[in-house]
């Protein structure tokens, strides 16, 4: 019920705030909400000033694949860049259907409700990655008006809602890795045949100068995503980029600040620290994944920052559990850093706020393109790719209100915050468990994800439903369709109620295990629910058993509920307050 009204209340919003009429370049104040900003972000210093001249540290979200997909957002095959997934699903439905699929998928990945919502969880920027075959056309030389259109409707919604912009060039002409991140062909031809495709990157960027120079709503410009020379190319080449780049985007547009990558996916910046001392308003973008979140991981970024007088951004981080989030954006803020999380929505996800799903037909597709099973009909294929393009629009996503509040909340990393309103009488579904960083809602052994070796080597084993240390996995024979698993001895969940009569109550679990080892421990305000109880063997850990715990007398009022783990080895679904 509250999902349903809080979508409800964006798609309110959403009519309230639709498009006027106005045609190109008509679009009056009361149309914007009166947004009629004049002035830039700048640099000064090692810090990025707002419109108004105030430092600032900027919290956002990428919007991922919107313009520049990538196959494992949307569970395809990770080797899938925009170039490959085109070309995949021609194969399939044809060359036209397949650019009405692009249509489709780019329209419903992001409405203005989206922008709503991420400003409604505490964003104030998004980052727009883009490829740049979005834009232009290397063969017939010409830029395709239809998708500036489409950035110019999202730039339109930015401004109505104060949510301010940054451009990135994901994928470069010719590749500046040979990744699929960067619709590469599996060299990176931006660095081995720079002649030919350094011009048209130029050219690219100049044209989008030229069109925004005076859009105020744009922080600025992301030059280039995650460069990775080949072998025989380094530091010096990446210095190159930039060097002959940035003078031709100033020759158009002095207004926008211009965030420079580092080389090795945005991780180092040898050489790069001699542009400062050339150019006036830049910043360094650096990408943080898979490592720790203490002060030594970031220490050579201040270092680069304090040598040159110039701002740090942490352009791109996310993919790991929500302990990793908490950890890592307050260690960026504590020093001053700015930044932007990667991504605000994907296919069957945990780690995003918003999860799309799939379905039978999308998956044949997935499974084939895998080679996990036969080719699918045509009919098939269309009905499957055209219900997941569908299925994108917020309406139909699952929000993770976890991962909001692991990035967001001020209380995450010391109060418990409800999951969702629990009342008693009633159920309460094990996975409901209140919000909150390791330590504050629950303990659980394993509860940060930092490696990519293994998804489930940390953080939630079960990859399912929530983000956090927790072990969850789907489980049909559960009400919820989740159940906790993988319970080891000295974890435990809190959860806040809602008791709305006094009286005595019988508090039940169910539970199942393949032995009988296991023993946990029910508090209400702290005082235990009847004797510590024993897991029977309920002869396998998807066969439930409800067993009684006690009987005790609850007040009306807020309580605070706590299952204490004895003895592990047994899954955990729900707790029933009769």
């Amino acid at each position: 019920m509250k999902k349903a009204l809080y979508f409800l209340g964006l798609l309110l919003i959403f009519t309230q705030c639709k498009s006027s009429t106005n045609g190109p370049g008509e679009i009056d104040d009361t149309d914007l909400n009166g947004y009629n900003e004049t002035t830039f972000f700048k640099t000064d210093g090692t810090e990025i000033l707002n419109r108004q001249g105030d430092p600032v540290v900027i919290r956002g979200f990428g919007l991922g694949g919107w313009l520049m997909p990538e196959g494992y957002m949307f569970n395809m095959p990770g080797d899938f860049g925009p170039t490959k997934l085109q070309n995949a699903i021609e194969d399939l439905i044809g060359a036209s259907e397949t650019e009405r699929w692009f249509e489709e998928f780019r329209t419903n990945y992001v409405q203005e409700a989206d922008i709503i919502a991420m400003k409604e969880w505490g964003a104030d920027h998004i980052r727009i990655p883009f490829n740049h075959k979005v834009f232009y056309d290397i063969d017939t030389q010409e830029f395709n008006e239809r998708e500036f259109d489409r950035l110019d409707q999202v730039l339109i919604w930015c401004k109505r809602h104060r949510m301010d912009v940054i451009l990135g060039m994901h994928g470069a002409p010719g590749g500046q890795s040979n990744k699929e991140i960067a619709d590469s062909d599996g060299e990176a031809r931006l660095w081995t045949e720079y002649e030919t495709y350094m011009p048209i990157t130029i050219k690219i960027w100049k044209e989008i100068a030229r069109r925004y120079k005076d859009e105020t709503i744009i922080i600025g410009y992301d030059l280039l995503n995650e460069p990775v020379t080949p072998d025989g190319y380094g530091a010096a080449d990446v210095l190159r980029f930039h060097t002959d780049i940035i003078p031709e985007i100033r020759e158009v547009d002095q207004n926008h600040i211009l965030f420079i990558n580092g080389n090795y996916f945005s991780t180092t910046f040898d050489m790069l620290d001699q542009i400062p001392s050339q150019v006036d308003n830049v910043a360094y973008s650096f990408h943080k994944y898979w490592n720790e979140t203490d002060q030594g991981t970031i220490n050579y970024l201040l270092d680069l920052r304090n040598r040159t007088q110039t701002p740090l951004w942490l352009g791109e981080s996310g993919e790991n559990s929500n302990p990793w989030f908490y950890e890592a954006t307050k260690l960026v803020e504590d020093n001053n850093i700015g930044w932007n999380w990667w991504t605000h929505k994907k296919l069957g996800t945990i780690t995003s706020p918003l999860s799309a799903k799939g379905n039978a037909n999308y998956y044949k597709v997935v499974d084939f393109w895998k080679g996990n099973g036969p080719r699918p009909s045509a009919d098939d294929a269309k009905d499957g790719l055209f219900q997941m393009a569908a299925d994108l629009a917020i309406e139909k996503t699952e929000l993770r209100p976890d991962v909001v509040a692991a990035l967001f909340s001020p209380d995450f990393g010391s109060r418990n915050q409800p999951y969702t309103e629990l009342t008693i009488p009633g159920t309460i579904a094990a996975v409901h468990y209140d919000i909150g960083n390791n330590g504050v809602s629950y303990y659980d052994t394993e509860y940060k994800r930092v490696s990519s070796d293994d998804n489930q080597n940390n953080g939630n084993n079960g990859w399912s439903m929530r983000n956090d240390g927790v072990d969850i996995e789907e489980s049909a024979a559960n009400p919820s369709g989740y159940n906790i698993g993988w319970i080891e001895t000295g974890e435990w969940l809190e959860y806040t109620a809602e008791v709305t009569a006094s009286g005595e109550y019988t508090v039940k679990a169910r539970v199942s295990s393949g032995n009988s080892d296991g023993r946990f421990r029910v508090r209400v305000n702290d005082k235990p629910v009847g004797p510590d109880a024993r897991i029977p063997n309920t002869g396998g850990f998807q066969n439930w058993q409800e067993i009684t715990l006690g009987t005790d007398d609850f007040e009306a009022g807020t309580v605070l509920i706590r299952v204490e783990i004895l003895s592990g080895g047994f899954n955990f679904s729900q707790l029933t307050f009769e």
